[in-house]
Parts: C-alpha cells; structure tokens; sequence
C-alpha cells in the first residue's frame, strides 16, 4: 500500500497494475504468504482502497516525508510514527477483508 503512495506522490497517478501486481509479490513474499489469484486481485483492490483513502493525507503527499518511512535498505521503518500508523490501519482493514466477497 505505501508503494501506492509514493507512485501517486511521485507521478499523481495509482500504481499500474503490472507494478500493482509486482508489489504485491514483494508483499506477500516479505510476509510469507503465497495468496492464490483471486487472494492476490482482492489485496490489489484494497491496497487500492486503503491509499485513496489515507492520501487524504496531506502531509503524505510530500514525497521526502514518504521516504522517509525506510530503513537503509528499503524496508518500512516501523520506529516511524507514519510507518506505524499506516500499518495499524492496514492491520485493522486486512482482518475484515476475508469475508467480502
């Protein structure tokens, strides 16, 4: 979802989705999960819906304020109080996202 952020940040436009589908892959893999396509597509459209709805966010609009949410080697940096807000919400929003269909 941050990766979301920082393509609109950067470019004013959501991720494509061959980038979309890219990221999730980093996702899943850093999360050790191996979701099945349809799994996959449903974290796509709520990776979408979360960063529209947390760009409402002016001050993550500011590309250096995103970056500045990793670590040397581009891992989120959960000491980070953005970091760790936009995980808490993404956190709450996966726990319900199973059960629509």
């Amino acid at each position: 979802m941050v990766a979301q952020l920082i393509a609109r940040a950067r470019s004013g436009n959501w991720l494509r989705t061959d980038h979309l589908v890219e990221s999730k892959a980093i996702w899943s893999q850093a999360n050790g999960i191996s979701p099945d396509w349809l799994e996959g597509v449903r974290l796509a459209n709520v990776s979408v819906q979360l960063a529209t709805s947390i760009w409402s966010i002016e001050l993550l609009h500011d590309i250096d304020v995103l970056s500045n949410m990793f670590t040397d080697n581009w891992r989120l940096d959960y000491e980070s109080p953005i970091a760790r807000g936009i995980h808490e919400v993404c956190v709450a929003r996966l726990k319900t996202w199973r059960y629509e269909l």
